[in-house]
């Protein structure tokens, strides 16, 4: 996700489970959903993303871990 620019989509890789945290999976942030950057931070941490029309704020970290396919 981190590799997204502001208002880019994409879907969310299947590979990246195993790094997804329980809690984004319960928002659902979970593979094959489709993905929006909407803004990142002054210092591009925390990064601010729409999946599922839920709107989540996650670490720069967590989001280079969470792999995605671009549509």
């Amino acid at each position: 996700i981190a590799t997204l620019l502001k208002g880019e989509e994409a879907i969310i890789a299947e590979e990246s489970l195993e790094n997804i945290p329980l809690k984004l999976l319960e928002m659902g942030c979970i593979p094959g959903a489709t993905v929006t950057l909407l803004r990142k931070a002054p210092l591009n941490d925390p990064i601010y993303i729409c999946v599922n029309d839920s709107h989540l704020a996650i670490r720069i970290a967590l989001a280079k871990q969470i792999k995605v396919i671009k549509s």
